[in-house]
């Protein structure tokens, strides 16, 4: 039900304590957007949220009618588990007299699956991957179908032994008609597993050559990734794989083919992630000519020189035209039929554009969108992504280059309550220690009903985002309607390491983790409090994961926050080096802490494990327990620490939820867990929520769901 705001009059209240309709189930409900979007014939899918359902991730199907319509009912949960994040799910095929054949992977068992959506009595979907006993088994991603060979190609991760780096990554082709369901030796390998991630394949468009993207600890693929490339062979095989781009300092972070045979790519070898193309004829193996060997200049050249030609960059500008690969399959750009590509690009906020490759000219796509996720698809020159703004959710759009005109075609935005109620956000450049640039966003407590008595200032909670290498995004987010409608404001802070801004801001964080990231934090808090927004009094943190750590690693550096909410975090990164995450970020503090093997006594000094006798504010803790890649373990030896020092705390459990939250009951008790704190900490006058129990000692909070 919308709730409308009449004319009303406006009621004096201190921050805090302003009543409003955006509850904690609300914000449950809306949690999530639509992701992995792709066409199928005329018709788009993608796979979208269901946190009443357990959490699961639907497969949505757009008809030509244009009627939503899931192509899975429950339990079935369209996800995977690659890399710990995962990567695109589903890969499906349009079939003029049978419609649909679409391959997915089915997060409860990792499996891949088949199934005909349309067929003459339905039928459930067929099992196409074997189970395996070894570790955590196999897991499979960005497939890619190939209904005439009668395969479907995509990313295999498969664990060799128990322990989490126990692990292998190939490029495999998985033949359609199940024979490989009970049989692992009926996958056929395409590529062998020498380098330790791979994406999926792009197949050029003769079908002679397919091109992938591969990195190698301990780089992360924002560090440094190479392009491969090899020729396919008549029975499908890959031959001659070799290096055409990239290296240990340049990130390609995607790869597609042109209609005439160069491949695009997005590199940050400028320092900016921007397009190259590579000319057909460079792709050719080069050759020294007879009777004369290869100069030393040809040498130097190194990828280049091998290639004989440089990438030639098609739109130079000091803005991004990708991002971090966290997950397989993102798509920040897709090629149209006759030449043009459609593009996100920007700082910060990435928007959609269409560029034009032979002039470098691009134009962007009218609408109220500001913020575009990586998940483009094209259909002929129709273009279909997701798109949001600060005044509206996550929608599916589609663009039609030849018109110009742009459209919702999918999960619609829907005001869930008044458009009144919505935070005001302000986009900030703040100046942090050595007088460097930080960008933030700020969202003032914001009521239609209420304001503050004269002279009071609001409580703050600067939020942390995770990654590290990552940013938060400038949308519409319930969960920050939830405090600004209350009178509690919330700072989104892109701190030093943040991507959107070029290469350079990315490397702020370089062995600097726990520093450059508290310190930013600290000096936006700072300046909100100077400049008469906050109440330096009523200043707290949150963040979950790299944020969680972000959160903690401040209450053990400053005093300037009254406390802080710490979700699913890293606390000590001796353990987490150690074997204590899953493989994709085994390595990953080589980067932003240094080599362990040089530097041990900085993992221990930054951890806030071994900085607990350093705390001395209110804090909760929120934490999945099968939480793989931040186990509970950490939280857990992080409480023993702070025992008996008499600081008031609160530890929540989950079972069943993993890393980040995805269920309605576990997000509810968070939430009002949180604004409990809150409201304990700040001296807030408010009874809607239950009173979270602070406790003095190690003993884990017992609430209902959680443990």
């Amino acid at each position: 039900m919308r709730i409308t705001v009449q004319q009303q009059t406006v009621v004096t209240a201190p921050y805090g304590a302003w009543p409003s309709p955006v509850d904690a189930a609300l914000v449950a409900s809306h949690d999530g957007h639509p992701e992995y979007v792709g066409t199928v014939g005329e018709e788009v899918w993608w796979t979208a949220p269901r946190p009443g359902e357990g959490g699961r991730r639907a497969l949505i199907r757009r008809r030509t009618d244009g009627a939503e319509v899931p192509v899975l009912a429950p339990p079935w949960n369209v996800r995977s588990k690659v890399m710990g994040y995962g990567g695109m799910p589903w890969a499906a095929v349009d079939r003029v007299r049978s419609g649909p054949l679409v391959v997915f992977v089915h997060f409860a068992d990792q499996r891949l699956y088949i199934h005909e959506p349309d067929a003459p009595g339905g039928g459930a979907p067929r099992p196409l991957t074997p189970l395996s006993a070894v570790g955590e088994g196999l897991r499979w991603a960005d497939p890619v179908l190939h209904p005439e060979r009668g395969e479907v190609w995509c990313v295999l991760e498969e664990f060799t032994g128990p322990g989490p780096t126990d692990v292998r990554r190939v490029i495999a082709a998985v033949p359609l008609d199940g024979s490989a369901a009970g049989d692992r030796a009926a996958v056929r390998e395409l590529t062998d597993d020498r380098h330790r991630f791979v994406t999926g394949p792009r197949l050029s468009p003769d079908g002679r050559r397919a091109a992938w993207i591969v990195w190698d600890h301990p780089r992360m693929p924002w560090d440094g990734t190479e392009v491969m490339l090899a020729d396919v062979a008549e029975d499908g095989s890959f031959g001659g794989a070799r290096a055409v781009l990239g290296g240990p300092e340049e990130s390609v972070a995607q790869i597609e083919w042109a209609e005439d045979g160069a491949l695009l790519v997005a590199t940050d070898r400028t320092g900016w992630w921007n397009l190259h193309r590579l000319e057909p004829h460079v792709l050719e193996p080069h050759r020294p000519e007879p009777h004369r060997p290869e100069t030393s200049a040809e040498a130097a050249g190194g990828r280049e020189g091998a290639l004989g030609g440089r990438p030639v960059e098609l739109c130079p500008c000091e803005e991004e035209f990708a991002g971090p690969l966290w997950k397989l399959g993102h798509r920040w750009f897709a090629p149209l039929t006759g030449g043009l590509i459609a593009v996100l690009h920007g700082r910060g906020a990435p928007v959609l554009g269409v560029l034009d490759p032979r002039t470098g000219e691009f134009a962007d796509v009218p609408g109220p969108w500001t913020e575009w996720e990586p998940a483009l698809a094209v259909n002929g020159t129709r273009v279909v992504g997701v798109a949001a703004s600060p005044y509206s959710g996550h929608e599916v759009v589609e663009l039609d280059v030849c018109t110009g005109r742009s459209r919702v075609i999918g999960s619609a935005h829907a005001d869930a309550v008044d458009p009144a109620y919505y935070p005001r956000p302000l986009a900030r450049t703040f100046t942090g220690p050595d007088g460097r640039e930080i960008h933030a966003q700020l969202y003032p407590p914001h009521h239609p009903g209420h304001t503050a008595p004269d002279g009071e200032l609001p409580p703050y909670v600067i939020w942390a985002h995770g990654g590290p290498t990552g940013r938060a995004p400038l949308v519409l987010d319930l969960e920050i309607a939830y405090f600004t409608s209350r009178g509690i404001g919330v700072a989104e802070v892109n701190y030093g390491g943040s991507t959107g801004y070029g290469r350079a801001y990315r490397e702020r964080l370089r062995e600097r983790w726990g520093v450059v990231d508290v310190e930013d934090c600290a000096a936006v808090a700072g300046a909100l409090a100077d400049e008469g927004i906050a109440d330096r009094a009523r200043l707290a943190i949150r963040g979950g994961s790299a944020g969680g750590w972000t959160a903690a690693a401040s209450l053990t550096a400053t005093d300037l926050y009254a406390c802080a909410t710490v979700s699913y975090p890293i606390l000590d990164l001796v353990s987490w080096a150690a074997g204590g995450t899953h493989d994709f970020e085994s390595r990953y503090t080589e980067s932003l802490v240094g080599p362990f093997a040089e530097v041990a006594d900085r993992y221990r000094e930054r951890s806030p494990l071994h900085r607990a006798d350093r705390v001395g504010s209110p804090f909760v803790l929120l934490q999945g327990l099968d939480d793989t890649i931040c186990p509970p373990e950490q939280c857990e030896r992080f409480l023993e620490a702070v025992a008996g020092r008499g600081v008031p705390h609160a530890y929540l459990t989950f079972e069943g939820e993993g890393h980040g939250f995805r269920r309605a009951d576990t997000m509810i008790r968070a939430l009002e867990a949180e604004l409990s704190l809150y409201i304990q900490t700040f001296g807030l006058i408010r009874s809607d929520v239950p009173t979270l129990e602070l406790l003095k000692s190690a003993v884990p909070n017992s609430t209902g769901g959680a443990s």
